[in-house]
């Protein structure tokens, strides 16, 4: 692992932490009942995938939700930027994770295999 993919992981990380807090701080209470479950940075760390949890939004709602959250996205790079004395912080893009319906959908294949072959 190079010292780029450190500084990366790292920052990574510190956001995984940092996002949640500057939302729970938000007047919005759609917003401050998000779950980030992942952060994923840029090569240059100039931009950065933030992946929340679409666990009891409906399509409608989590389109809302990006819309109220293109409007806070300032707000919480300068939270990020002043808890970390950051000189720059990277651009947030939020998306719903896809990935944890995918893995509830193959853990309810599986199950199914399983009583099947009993």
């Amino acid at each position: 692992m190079t010292a780029e993919e450190i500084k990366r992981h790292r920052t990574e990380s510190v956001l995984r932490e940092l996002i949640p807090e500057a939302l729970s701080q938000l007047g919005d209470e759609r917003l401050r009942g998000l779950t980030v479950t992942e952060v994923v940075c840029s090569r240059g760390r100039s931009d950065a995938d933030v992946y929340l949890d679409p666990t009891g939004h409906e399509e409608d709602e989590q389109k809302q939700i990006l819309k109220q959250l293109k409007k806070v996205v300032r707000g919480l790079e300068a939270y990020c930027l002043k808890a970390e004395g950051w000189f720059k912080s990277p651009k947030f893009h939020f998306k719903f994770d896809k990935e944890l319906e995918r893995a509830k959908r193959l853990d309810e294949l599986f199950s199914i295999i399983e009583k099947e072959i009993k």
